[in-house]
């Protein structure tokens, strides 16, 4: 996926609360810690020690968001927290470790569900499904990886009508067959349908990874799910 500049900033949603330690695990019914970076800092190897596996930057590359991350663990180490957290880079799935005073952490109560059999976009809070949409998913040569990723960018596209609809989420997952795709990363992400898009009815297994839900599904998703929630894809 190669979403267009945003047009205009998307609507801040605030973490639903601030967490309480020990941080717990990402979870469908209970809520996820989510971590806004405030300043550059290195993702570690390991928690407080080991090489490098990114400096991650306090906005994301390609739109200029706020770099929003999901953790998915918590540990104190010589009287410093360490978050474990999951990185948008490749290899997808990447997992790094960032000390907690280097991000405001938040609480987010929604998880989304895509399923690559039924082809299918739920999305729940506090494990309650709230709404339920038919999507586009990878086809059986380009498939839409699989595993806990998270929410990267929302971005407003500047022509609603064409491939990728009115919004365009990107996921900290990248395709595990494409290395680069219409010259982007070869990112994936949940976006609309217009244009080309169109003839790819909803329910088949098309696209090139990427997960394409109908249009007002995806704006209602852009609005009310923040950066940093957990998407499982299966």
């Amino acid at each position: 996926m190669q979403a267009t500049p945003p047009g205009a900033a998307p609507p801040a949603i605030a973490a639903d609360d601030e967490p309480d330690w020990p941080l717990a695990a990402p979870s469908r019914t209970d809520g996820s810690t989510i971590a806004l970076v405030v300043a550059p800092v290195r993702a570690l190897r390991h928690a407080g020690s080991g090489a490098t596996v990114w400096q991650v930057p306090p906005a994301t590359t390609w739109s200029g968001q706020p770099m929003t991350l999901l953790v998915l663990e918590a540990v104190l180490r010589d009287g410093r927290r360490w978050l474990r957290v999951r990185l948008p880079i490749r290899p997808s799935g990447t997992i790094g470790w960032i000390p907690a005073d280097a991000v405001l952490l938040g609480r987010t109560r929604f998880w989304i569900d895509v399923d690559t059999r039924r082809r299918t976009v739920t999305v729940s809070r506090l494990g309650r499904p709230l709404r339920r949409f038919r999507a586009v998913v990878g086809a059986p040569r380009t498939p839409t990886p699989r595993g806990l990723t998270a929410i990267y960018e929302r971005n407003p596209q500047r022509d609603r009508r064409g491939f990728l609809g009115p919004w365009a989420i990107a996921l900290a997952a990248t395709s595990n067959v494409l290395q680069e795709f219409d010259g982007g990363p070869g990112r994936i992400g949940i976006h609309g349908r217009g244009g080309a898009s169109l003839r790819d009815p909803l329910g088949s297994a098309r696209s090139h990874g990427c997960v394409r839900i109908d249009n007002a599904a995806i704006g209602w998703i852009a609005r009310n799910v923040p950066a940093g929630a957990p998407v499982l894809i299966g």
